[in-house]
């Protein structure tokens, strides 16, 4: 596998620096614990960020995993699109990926956990949500992934996305933010790359971007979906 040697390069230019609005979510929580409140701020928000959702160790697990693929030459490049008009565009996307598979552990723990926000999403707020797809994503430094949904205007099953961060000391510098945007394209969040948070937003609604990272950046991204009852096996695609 032959990484990109790019340099970094932003998604936009503004004239003026966009007003940031922080998202707030309970530091002090156990790894067991859920915050209060997160199925009502998806409901009203859209978005809900969620710190601490999985045990230190289990996050070094998670991210010796990525780093161990990446040594091994098991990632491949992310593309962008659907079916038969998905192609790889590095100055859209910059990512490598592999998916989840419960392999170790580590992914079994995680993958437990995301079946448990997907039930209650389910009986809540979502119904039907009844899969949830997962993929290792690095971002070697000076890659970035542009503004985006990920949801496609037609056909596309994918309604609540997560997106599980494995950097330990991240630093605001470092980039490799998760910008969020309002319908207008103004951005609105912008939230670290910091090991141990989980990100949660409706996934047709909440347009969202990589910003460039200088430094290489490991996360797990997750869609729960519902069934696509015009084509079952359609999900078969990303392989």
């Amino acid at each position: 596998m032959n990484l990109p040697a790019l340099s970094p390069e932003w998604l936009e230019s503004a004239e003026t620096a966009p007003t940031l609005v922080p998202v707030v979510a309970d530091s002090s929580l156990s790894e067991c614990c859920e915050p209060d409140g997160w199925l009502d701020a998806l409901a009203n928000e859209h978005l809900f960020v969620w710190s601490d959702f999985l045990p230190p160790e289990t996050v070094d697990a998670l991210r010796d995993e990525v780093y161990a693929l990446r040594d091994a030459a098991q990632l491949a490049q992310a593309r962008i699109g659907r079916a038969g008009e998905r192609h790889r565009d590095r100055a859209t996307r910059g990512d490598w990926i592999h998916w989840l598979d419960g392999a170790s552990p580590a992914q079994q723990a995680f993958m437990a956990r995301l079946d448990e926000i997907r039930l209650q999403a389910s009986r809540a707020l979502i119904p039907g949500l009844f899969e949830t797809e997962s993929h290792f994503a690095l971002y070697p430094p000076g890659t970035h992934y542009a503004r985006h949904v990920d949801a496609f205007q037609a056909g596309n099953c994918r309604r609540l996305s997560l997106v599980f961060y494995l950097n330990r000391h991240w630093r605001e510098r470092d980039g490799g933010q998760l910008a969020i945007y309002d319908n207008e394209g103004r951005e609105i969040h912008r939230i670290q790359p910091r090991a141990g948070t989980l990100v949660l937003f409706l996934s047709q609604t909440v347009p969202h971007a990589v910003l460039p990272t200088r430094r290489w950046r490991a996360s797990i991204a997750s869609w729960m979906r519902i069934r696509d009852l015009s084509g079952p096996l359609a999900s078969l695609n990303r392989f």
